[in-house]
């Protein structure tokens, strides 16, 4: 069935279901639709509810849960989907697929293929070795100003001139490229596509070149490079979603260099046969990974100062790990637990836990987004799938202990479904978008405030109808603020339908008004921009 996934199939097949009244199990699909149905469920579905279909961000749709909700209750979810954070998909799928995916997540869930040392070594290619690659930057753009911008459906990267806002290239790589994290030094760009394709672009040709690929398992979303000093740009790591592992590679080459499993008990003592790598970020304090574990709750701090005597502290904190980012001070590592509605408060300097916030539902911070409040000092803020709230976390115990892991306001947000809140430390506005909403109108907007004088209350953009791309069936989603080098201006991405168009909108953040639109037939749904600079130096 997995070869499905690696292969376009006709999607018009429909499924033959057959379902014994003595048995609710029973529930089976001609071979042909079922893998067919199978990548589907991979493209779209798998992120946020597993593999195996146990649950995490998304509801477990295992037989025993998804044949109570039936053939219909099941088609309509899929159709028009939940306030919960679950897109509809009457706009991104046809009435037969989604007829076909509504049967196949009754069936039983089949568990893909290992992917080990040997499979990963297969896999490895260096497309240009170190020694012929250039020894200076062969190209006048300056990279500081970069964007690596996912296009999710066409399995590319564009990488974008941020001065100009030209396309400066466009780079073949995996299937919906989760991230793009910075080397270092900010010379290589490291993308991982779902697919588990990592590429390693090289910024100093006069085309961005893809110097190493490497396929690190079936299905992937996390990666980023060693940064402590001694050891910059000399490893990189990258955790999968199946098999549940994480792998450290050769930070120049990308060869797999160990594997470690990620299979383990959760925070509530049961075994969970997948436990996937959510999210990964690098200390600048020690040689130290922080690795969130999504479906165990644990928090991996890993000491690569020696691979072949790995040490790690395992942190227990709630269920299920997803996104997070540094605070300002870039010793507490802050993460969403969104099934638990609690974000994780790691301090990696004392290697431990320093708390567990609650919050509203589902919070979802992408890295968050760090400013001084005006009362609370020093705040950390996440937007909710689940809830219209931005929510604001204090993180200065040394001065604003009373505040200190803390949610210590709520601002509202112009819709739940939010993906991720930004701002820039020379900025005085805080970003959310809310591209979940099931709404057209939410969807398509975004909420600012002015972090000066938050009492005021939000204004909502209409960021959709700033880019002019005319009437689409599909609901033009306003996703991931991401700010320039300057930090004086935030573009966001128009993510349509495959075949419509798409565009980045890019807005002066001062003024609040639309400064340009990057229109090109070569945007295809684009989602995630990574700013070279901010991202090499984790500024949000």
């Amino acid at each position: 069935m997995w070869k499905g996934i690696k292969h376009a199939l006709l999607l018009s097949a429909l499924p033959m279901v057959m379902a014994s009244a003595a048995s609710a199990q029973e529930v089976t699909m001609a071979k042909e639709a079922k893998e067919a149905a199978a990548k589907v469920y991979f493209e779209r579905c798998a992120g946020c509810h597993g593999v195996l279909r146990k649950g995490a961000t998304g509801k477990n749709l295992e037989p025993a849960a998804s044949q109570k909700l039936g053939q219909a209750r099941l088609e309509k979810i899929l159709a028009n989907g939940t306030e919960g954070g679950m897109p509809n998909f009457d706009d991104i799928l046809t009435k037969d697929e989604i007829t076909q995916m509504a049967t196949y997540i009754q069936t039983t869930p089949d568990a893909p293929p290992e992917w080990g040392m040997k499979d990963m070594l297969a896999s490895w290619k260096v497309l240009v070795p170190v020694k012929d690659r250039p020894t200076k930057q062969m190209n006048k753009i300056n990279l500081k100003n970069v964007f690596s911008v996912t296009l999710r459906d066409s399995g590319e990267v564009a990488l974008i001139d941020g001065d100009t806002k030209a396309i400066w290239g466009i780079v073949k790589t995996g299937y919906a490229v989760h991230i793009s994290r910075l080397s270092y030094s900010g010379r290589y760009v490291y993308v991982i596509g779902r697919d588990g394709r990592l590429d390693m672009i090289d910024l100093w040709y006069e085309k961005p070149t893809t110097v190493a690929t490497l396929k690190t398992g079936i299905d992937a979303r996390s990666v980023d490079t060693s940064k402590f000093k001694g050891y910059e740009d000399k490893y990189a790591v990258v955790g999968t979603y199946w098999p549940p592992q994480y792998a450290i590679l050769d930070g120049q080459t990308l060869e797999p260099l160990k594997i470690v499993s990620t299979r383990g008990m959760t925070v509530d003592g049961e075994y969970h046969p997948e436990p996937r790598v959510a999210s990964i970020v690098s200390s600048q304090i020690k040689p130290e990974w922080v690795i969130n574990v999504k479906e165990t709750g644990m928090i991996k701090l890993v000491d690569y100062s020696d691979i072949k005597n790995l040490k790690e502290v395992t942190i227990n904190s709630a269920k299920f790990l997803h996104d997070g980012g540094w605070d300002a001070s870039k010793r507490y590592f802050l993460v969403a637990a969104n099934a638990s509605n609690k974000v994780a408060v790691v301090d990696t300097k004392d290697g431990k836990l320093a708390a567990l916030v609650d919050t509203k539902s589902k919070p979802h911070p992408g890295r968050g987004a760090n400013f001084v409040h005006p009362k609370f000092g020093p705040v950390w803020a996440t937007s909710h799938l689940g809830a219209d709230v931005i929510s604001l976390i204090g993180t200065d115990p040394a001065k604003h202990k009373d505040y200190a892991w803390k949610v210590v306001a709520e601002l509202k947000n112009h819709g739940s479904g939010s993906l991720f809140v930004k701002t820039h430390p020379k900025s005085k506005n805080l970003w959310a978008d809310a591209p979940l909403m099931p709404e057209r109108e939410a969807a398509e907007s975004v909420t600012v405030y002015d972090i000066a004088n938050l009492d005021k209350g939000p204004e909502v953009i209409n960021v959709a109808k700033m880019a002019n791309l005319g009437e689409t069936k599909a609901i033009q989603r306003v996703v991931h603020g991401e700010y320039n080098e300057k930090g004086d201006e935030i573009w966001f991405s128009i993510w349509a339908g495959k075949t419509d168009p798409s565009a980045i909108v890019v807005i002066d953040d001062k003024t609040r008004k639309l400064k340009t639109v990057i229109k090109d037939p070569k945007l295809i749904t684009p989602t995630g921009k990574f700013n070279v600079y901010n991202t090499q130096h984790d500024i949000y």
